[in-house]
């Protein structure tokens, strides 16, 4: 029988609870799903000669897992909600563990796509029940420094997924960027059973009509934008983005429209910080994910790196991210948002921008360490806090549906970065290198004409310029933060309910 949460429900009536061995457990599974939209882009190389793939298809095997976590993430919340967020959390961590296997055990790139969608139904499952876990058992007081460790977390896991997974596909194999996940899907599966609460469970209304229209504008623009240059822009491609931006203001009519419980609550983005936090996080979902294939392709095909030294060139900005994660996080309730992301997304520019005058036949690596050392000063600025400041200006009972929405745009703008840059790609290189095929000239091993090496340079260079330029929107965004209304800067908190996650 469904138990509905009380209106003052909260960490205070169940004192057994300990929100911190919880917050790690979860954390854990967390990382994961994070590390998996990365750690493929360094094995890129490998899984187009290992499973004879173009960069095109080797690209959808990032894509598909991402439309599969973004779009049902939202209703995931929900269901978190209905039937018990601990419970789904398990099913998650299940289900990704498992298809992780199935990934591994792919022999052709088909089977691999498909399960990497499996794998992303997984992760979108344990994603929002990890923050709504996080606001029903931290208590006020606790609550910001427990959501700077959940976005410093997002944050690290961005950039040692690439790393971790040069390190296994040089010395192991590109399987084993998936086997990884089994244990550490076990481990996590054992802590959470152990230290998540079972929390109560509240009614909800399924916005079914919802889930259908974003899902399917999103595949249907995702689909068209990577796939648009491969098919020459054809007519149906043409169909197809527009069919999705259609479908997609269809669902936001809905949105408005509907009476009961809408997927997306509007009224949320009434708060400009939520608001100013959801276009920052979409820039670093579409950033974290492109920015690795034109740096990872360039690295090997035409400076000649194994995929971990390759990897190794997003080390120094792995570092100050782990380093500065905990300063940082700890600013999040005494410095203004707008002043403390604002230098993240300044700092993230420059490096981003330095980096691709360093994309060339041949190239200083220490110049490359420095300005990947400034790119993670930068993004350590912007992870914790921007989680952190999302949700802040909520009444607790909307802190569920925030956090909905908040990590569905997030995905969205990955999957929107994983087709973007797919497209540049391929577009600079027939650009560069007219009648040349993909497989031929994006492969492990090193370009051995000069020449040919030289364009392909240009092409990988020119591409990277998109992801450093979406930082602007980020920087501009960042501007329009405002003091926030709950602690920190004076400010007190009104009483809100404590109970519902959505």
């Amino acid at each position: 029988m469904t138990q509905t949460a009380s209106p003052t429900a909260g960490p205070a009536e169940q004192p057994d609870v300990r929100p911190w061995p919880a917050l790690f457990a979860l954390v854990l599974g967390f990382f994961m799903i994070l590390v998996d939209l990365t750690i493929v882009t360094v094995a890129t190389p490998t899984i187009i000669d290992k499973l004879h793939a173009s960069v095109n298809q080797t690209l959808w095997v990032s894509s598909a897992y991402m439309l599969a976590y973004a779009v049902p993430v939202l209703i995931m919340g929900r269901l978190g909600d209905r039937f018990g967020s601990k419970r789904l959390y398990l099913i998650g961590l299940t289900v990704f563990t498992l298809a992780s296997l199935w990934c591994g055990l792919a022999g052709g790139i088909t089977m691999l796509i498909v399960a990497r969608v499996v794998q992303g139904l997984g992760a979108s499952m344990i994603t929002p029940q990890t923050m709504a876990i996080i606001t029903r058992t931290f208590p006020a007081a606790e609550r910001g420094k427990a959501m700077a460790v959940w976005g410093a977390t997002a944050g690290v896991a961005m950039v040692v997924g690439p790393i971790l997974g040069g390190v296994l596909t040089t010395g192991l194999g590109w399987e084993w960027i998936f086997f990884v996940n089994i244990p550490v899907g076990v481990v996590g599966f054992y802590l959470a059973v152990r230290n998540v609460p079972s929390l109560s469970t509240n009614d909800h209304d399924f916005d079914w009509l919802g889930v259908a229209l974003s899902g399917g504008g999103l595949f249907l623009l995702a689909f068209g934008i990577q796939q648009g240059h491969q098919e020459h822009w054809a007519g149906w491609i043409i169909a197809m983005i527009v069919g999705g931006v259609v479908i997609l203001t269809a669902f936001v009519r809905w949105q408005a429209q509907n009476t009961k419980e809408p997927l997306v609550p509007l009224g949320l983005f009434r708060d400009r910080n939520f608001s100013v936090s959801t276009i920052a996080i979409t820039v670093m979902g579409f950033v974290g994910v492109s920015m690795g294939y034109p740096l990872m392709l360039w690295a090997q095909a035409v400076l000649g790196y194994s995929a971990t030294k390759a990897a190794l060139l997003f080390f120094p900005m792995a570092v100050m991210s782990i380093i500065l994660a905990k300063p940082v996080g700890g600013l999040t309730d005494r410095v203004h948002p707008r002043i403390i992301v604002g230098i993240g997304f300044l700092l993230s520019m420059i490096g981003m921008f330095s980096l691709t005058t360093q994309i060339k036949p041949h190239t200083s690596i220490w110049l490359v360490a420095l300005f990947q050392v400034i790119l993670g000063c930068g993004n350590a600025f912007i992870w914790a806090p921007t989680a952190a400041t999302a949700n802040r200006n909520l009444p607790l009972h909307q802190a569920g549906a925030g956090a909905g929405v908040y990590n569905a745009t997030r995905q969205v703008g990955s999957v929107v970065g994983s087709a973007a840059i797919a497209v540049m790609m391929s577009s600079r290189l027939a650009h560069y290198l007219p009648g040349a095929s993909a497989h031929g000239d994006a492969g492990a091993q090193k370009i051995t004409d000069p020449h040919v090496a030289a364009l392909f340079a240009k092409a990988m260079q020119q591409a990277f310029l998109l992801p450093a330029s979406i930082y602007v929107i980020g920087l501009v965004a960042v501007l329009f933060y405002e003091r926030p209304k709950h602690t920190g800067y004076g400010g007190t908190a009104a009483p809100v309910p404590a109970a519902a996650e959505n």
